[in-house]
């Protein structure tokens, strides 16, 4: 600066008023070329410290996404297990062998128990509030988390209506039956109802009874087909948050 002081006021001195004029005019362009060079190194780390904000929500995603898959396989597992157990008691229910398997109606029971799919969204939730959620906007990263919880949606509410017909139904038979028989008959040991005052003909014949309400076996017959459909959903939403992870790992990467 106390260069261009000298410059500045030798050329004052001089009476070179076109030079001092070219020399004021470069001043004033150094000048614009120094706040717009500040400017861009400014943006430029906004933009790492902008981008390792958004790094951060998609490493979460990427893990809670990676949670979900796990649960998604204990699920599938556990419905496919039941499924088959109710399309076997509904074959015996059309050979009208019942009687004969008891034990299999007695597990396929299992077809009335609750089973939620509970997605842990708390990092795409976080990021859709952020500041940061513009910067995949309209991006292949967005449109397949939409997907996911596009769907997510649809597996709760066909959790939600099964779960709930189920309970109507176990609401039902609690109407008809007095349970203490019939959980005693599928929960006791054998040797421990050797000992009680209660024949195994009376435990056989209210499960018999129990198992050939419309109500047991209408639970059974639709856990029988829909699960397949559930465990496909399943499958769908695994091979999406597969995408997600390896969409999140090349665009952390870049």
């Amino acid at each position: 600066m106390k260069l261009f002081r000298k410059i500045r006021n030798k050329l004052i001195i001089d009476n070179k008023k076109t030079q001092y004029l070219k020399y004021a005019l470069g001043e004033i362009v150094l000048v614009v070329i120094g706040i717009l060079i500040a400017i861009q190194i400014n943006n430029w780390n906004q933009s790492i410290k902008d981008n390792d904000s958004l790094n951060e929500y998609l490493t979460k995603i990427k893990t809670h996404t990676a949670e979900d898959i796990e649960q998604l396989e204990q699920l599938s597992k556990g419905r496919k297990q039941i499924a088959d157990l109710c399309k076997k008691a509904r074959n015996s229910i059309l050979q009208k062998t019942e009687n004969e398997n008891l034990f299999l109606f007695m597990i396929a029971g299992t077809a009335f128990a609750d089973f939620y799919f509970k997605p842990n969204s708390g990092g795409y939730e976080s990021l859709k509030n952020s500041a940061y959620y513009g910067k995949i906007n309209n991006t292949k990263l967005d449109s397949l988390l939409a997907k996911y919880h596009g769907l997510v949606d649809i597996i709760a509410e066909n959790e939600k209506s099964y779960n709930q017909y189920t309970v109507h139904q176990e609401n039902y038979l609690d109407t008809q039956f007095d349970r203490s028989v019939i959980l005693a008959s599928a929960f006791m040991p054998l040797d421990s109802l050797a000992n009680k005052a209660t024949p195994q003909s009376e435990y056989d014949q209210a499960f018999i009874e129990y198992t050939a309400k419309p109500a047991y076996r209408n639970v059974i017959s639709l856990a029988a087909w829909q699960f397949d459909t559930m465990i496909e959903q399943y499958q769908e939403l695994t091979e999406l948050g597969h995408l997600i992870i390896e969409e999140i790992d090349r665009t952390t990467a870049d």
